[in-house]
């Protein structure tokens, strides 16, 4: 999947593409056959840089339910012939999850899509746990004859079938099946199951990589293999040689730590990072001065696991290096630093967004630590983040930070909010928000009383407002 063009924060499409509450509320004051285009835009079109991760589509849901959308445009897309031709899940993913709301919701004409996409399309899994978690019981059992007839009745197919069962998000339209009476049907989903279940368990027991009884050697040797296999191994490794590992070893590891093969080094800096060595801090530093990309990496991403005072104290000392090490300095200052390194943390924060912009990211850590240390002065930065950013997580991190150093937090962004497309974010913004402001309010009780709002959002909805949904408590 390529990476979406994200147009301006400052346009509707900008705004929605984002899952800023901003653009819910923009969308319900614009002309509505602008605001459903940019919508059929943002669902058609997936706008996230990391769709398994970022959540986008209850946002959409909600705001085709505001504007009373028709389906016309996801019916499209959903039966064009592009669809057997790109199967990838992320094509069609965004739209299915937005139909399968809009049936929660009592839409019977996303319903209908859900099961006719289940029966022709190529992403029918995720429609069909779509289904699972939606329709009746009858519903589901009318999907079984078209769902099997993709699977041919030779080995292939039945290998086939057997791994459609087991990967299954939702288990309830097998059971279903395996349920019917029909030997065609019942016997076989049943066959399936059994199938499943044996391949799950032959994959737990099946030995991979090393074992403990492995020489350090071998760890390191395994390790070096897999870079000539193009795969990382070396964090797996760095697990098995403290399975392995003795005292009378740690001279070769902190040989291979200095100039070992790139598998072996990037494993020893690992291990003996995670130890605490005394000499780790020193072989961190020698191996970002010259050690290959892959080692560099290594040796940061080793350094920002150590806890120790040391390791916080040689931050203090790298955090102003223009280099790898400097970046990753700053990071763990903002996860274990001080009020004294306070100044650090912003520097880092300032020349992360000016270098690499609002979806650097180094960004999440050290948007966390400003949070974290009330650096108050990095709030024009945070709010930055938070406007300019696509990524809808990172956004969120930046309102935490916003409620922890922005006195006007509470009547500005966490008003906002309140329709944002990540319930922690919501959540947030449930607890903070100014009910001053009337939307607040109204805002407040509709999420009480919508059934398809998370728990964790619901509960601190409750902590503002009373049993009877009665007046709001402030922030």
């Amino acid at each position: 999947m390529f990476d979406p063009v994200i147009a301006p924060s400052g346009t509707l499409l900008g705004l929605l593409q984002r899952g800023r509450g901003d653009g819910t509320l923009h969308a319900l004051t614009a002309p509505r056959a602008e605001a459903l285009a940019a919508l059929n835009h943002c669902v058609l079109r997936d706008p996230r840089h990391d769709w398994q991760v970022e959540n986008r589509s209850l946002y959409y849901a909600r705001l085709y339910l505001d504007l009373g959308g028709g389906l016309d445009a996801i019916e499209t897309h959903l039966f064009n012939p592009e669809d057997v031709l790109d199967t990838d899940e992320s094509r069609t993913g965004l739209a299915l999850a937005v139909l399968g709301h809009l049936a929660s919701y009592g839409r019977r004409d996303a319903l209908a899509l859900l099961r006719r996409y289940a029966e022709t399309g190529s992403n029918w899994a995720w429609a069909l746990d779509e289904l699972a978690l939606r329709d009746d019981d009858a519903g589901l059992r009318a999907l079984a004859v078209p769902v099997l007839a993709r699977f041919p009745a030779d080995p292939e197919g039945e290998a086939e079938l057997a791994a459609a069962v087991r990967d299954a998000f939702e288990p309830r339209p097998w059971r279903l099946w395996a349920e019917d009476p029909r030997e065609a049907i019942g016997t076989r989903v049943r066959a399936a199951q059994e199938t499943g279940c044996f391949d799950r368990w032959q994959r737990q027991m099946r030995p991979s990589g090393p074992r403990p009884g492995w020489s350090v050697g071998a760890v390191l040797e395994w390790a070096q293999q897999g870079v000539e296999r193009g795969a990382a191994l070396h964090v797996p490794a760095a697990r098995c040689l403290a399975a392995v590992a003795g005292p009378e070893d740690r001279p070769e590891i902190v040989r291979a730590a200095q100039d070992g093969s790139e598998g072996a080094r990037c494993t020893a800096l690992r291990y003996l990072a995670d130890a605490n060595d005394p000499d780790a801090l020193d072989l961190v530093e020698a191996a970002v001065a010259g050690g290959t990309a892959p080692v560099v990496d290594a040796a940061v991403d080793a350094f920002e696991r150590m806890r120790s005072v040391a390791a916080v104290d040689r931050a203090r000392g790298w955090a102003r290096r223009p280099d790898a090490l400097g970046a990753a300095a700053g990071r763990v200052l903002a996860c274990r630093g001080g009020t004294r390194d306070s100044d650090l943390v912003l520097a880092a924060l300032r020349e992360a967004v000016r270098g690499e912009g609002p979806d650097a990211p180094t960004l999440w850590t050290l948007v966390d630590g400003t949070g974290r240390l009330g650096i108050v002065c990095a709030a024009p930065v945070l709010r930055h983040v938070y406007r300019e950013t696509a990524s809808s997580h990172l956004r969120g991190r930046a309102a935490r930070a916003l409620a922890a150093t922005d006195p006007s937090f509470a009547t500005g962004f966490a008003v906002e909010c309140l329709w944002d497309c990540e319930e922690t974010t919501r959540e947030l913004a449930a607890r903070h928000a100014e009910t001053g402001d009337a939307r607040v309010v109204e805002r407040l009780r509709r999420l009480a009383a919508d059934p398809a709002e998370e728990d964790e959002v619901q509960t601190a909805v409750r902590s503002r407002i009373g049993p009877d949904a009665g007046p709001l408590r402030s922030a």
